[in-house]
């Protein structure tokens, strides 16, 4: 199975007309960690920033996509998309337990406890616009950053793939692999219920 997971796209439909042929199209499922049309009020608006056109374009991808709102999304983009705009998702695929939140409105203390609740083996945030990577004891601790409005040094954006039993995440213009960690080990040839 071959996951993609974006966020912060905010309305920026250029970078998906790039990023969805070079990464996404062959995708079994995407993730949206929100941010989705709108651009935010402390942004700049970027040059491409067409939040209607992305709405069209998403609604008519053929991969499914399980978006979580962000701090950005309103009603009024509910109103424009197809897929409904959870808080949260979680979400069990080929045996891997997936937790999505934007991540804006999570304190150090509430993402430990979601993570102790729902004992995902990825969370996954967006928000900062920045990517990363980490293994936090047995949860894989993953924010794709922004393809369209990246907050990196460099200013490329980037975009994570689940794959092949691991994680990677990419610099969305160069295809150069940023960062990369196996899924755990306990997930490998995954066939049955594996929580204790």
């Amino acid at each position: 199975m071959k996951v993609g997971v974006i966020s912060d796209t905010h309305g920026c439909v250029q970078t998906w007309r790039q990023i969805y042929p070079a990464y996404l199209y062959d995708a079994d499922l995407i993730i949206h960690a929100g941010d989705v049309l709108y651009h935010g009020p402390r942004n700049a608006i970027p040059a491409e920033y067409n939040p209607r056109e992305l709405a069209q374009e998403l609604n008519a991808c053929k991969t499914p996509l399980v978006v979580v709102k962000g701090n950005c999304d309103a009603e009024v983009d509910q109103m424009l998309l197809d897929m409904p705009l959870t808080e949260s998702s979680l979400l069990y695929l080929n045996g891997l337990r997936i937790f999505v939140r934007h991540g804006h409105d999570l304190a150090t203390g509430q993402a430990a406890a979601l993570v102790h609740r729902y004992k995902p083996d990825i969370f996954i945030t967006g928000h900062t616009h920045v990517p990363v990577l980490q293994r936090n004891a047995g949860t894989l601790l993953l924010n794709p950053g922004s393809p369209a409005m990246s907050k990196r040094e460099d200013g490329e954006g980037s975009l994570a793939l689940i794959e092949d039993n691991v994680v990677k995440i990419f610099a969305a213009a160069s295809g150069k692999a940023l960062y990369e960690l196996p899924l755990p080990a306990r997930l490998e040839g995954y066939a049955g219920d594996r929580r204790e």
